[in-house]
């Protein structure tokens, strides 16, 4: 009886948690395609870009290491960035921008539901050896994150900082 009380609750908070769009399940996205329309939803952190209006475009290497390399960025409000996403593991490992508590709550959800499947346009995930594309525009200042959220990377390290500087008043 109380296993299936934890069953339940397990199933009512994901499917709450669905429903509110935090967290996105699909097929997409694990295997290096993008969805054919890429939700414009305004975040905290900024917007999905248009690929016509990349300002500034940087590569960012993973690896087994568990690290970002840069793992330090820094942009300015109104920049829509190309990064090249590049998996020099032999693990598949992933990009996801976010604030430090969007990222936290997700990686405690990845490390509960290791096979949950996920694709926003703020993510990347990059299969061993390949390398991927994420277009994102910065257009609210502050600091922000990034980081690996496949089961056991976040709590290894595998995290970097953006920082977004305030377009200069006219």
């Amino acid at each position: 009886m109380k296993h299936q009380k934890t069953l339940k609750l397990i199933a009512a908070c994901a499917l709450s948690i669905s429903a509110s769009g935090l967290f996105a399940h699909g097929n997409e996205g694990h295997d290096g395609a993008k969805p054919a329309a890429v939700k414009k939803e305004q975040k905290e952190w900024g917007v999905a870009g248009d690929a016509k209006s990349v300002t500034r475009t940087v590569t960012l290497t993973m690896d087994d290491n568990m690290r970002f390399t840069p793992d330090k960025l820094a942009f300015k409000q109104g920049e829509t960035v190309r990064f090249v996403i590049r998996n020099q593991g032999k693990l598949r490992h992933e990009m996801v921008i976010g604030t430090r508590q969007d990222l936290e709550a997700h990686a405690a959800m990845m490390a509960k539901f290791p096979t949950m499947e996920h694709d926003e346009p703020y993510m990347a995930h990059v299969a061993a050896g390949k390398q991927q594309d994420l277009v994102w525009t910065f257009n609210r200042a502050g600091e922000f994150d990034f980081a690996c959220l496949i089961a056991g990377h976040f709590q290894a390290g595998m995290v970097g900082k953006i920082s977004v500087t305030a377009r200069a008043s006219q």
